[in-house]
């Protein structure tokens, strides 16, 4: 039998109001590539992207994705190059 502390058991829900500020309804359109998120070093930020198929890949300058290669990744969010065309990719509700 394991011994558990009180943190440990407590009941962690995510109050209501709080939930209802952090939730976008529709923010994602789930046929096309998302930008969830930046991380790392502001010299060299990394990208995290939910593909049109689900699923999720963590991408930095120079990857290639959807038949696109990302050109740059910034503060405000990513530039993907495809067929000789770039295009910004921001987080959405941002």
């Amino acid at each position: 039998m394991t011994n558990r502390t009180a943190a440990q058991t407590r009941d962690v829900r995510t109050p209501g109001n709080v939930a209802g500020q952090a939730t976008q309804t529709s923010a994602l359109d789930r046929k096309s590539l998302n930008l969830l998120g930046l991380f790392g070093p502001k010299d060299d930020l990394q990208a995290l992207v939910r593909l049109p198929n689900g699923r999720l890949k963590t991408v930095k300058t120079g990857s290639r994705i959807s038949r696109s290669t990302v050109l740059g990744i910034d503060a405000e969010g990513m530039i993907l190059e495809k067929s000789g065309k770039s295009q910004r990719i921001a987080i959405p509700g941002s």
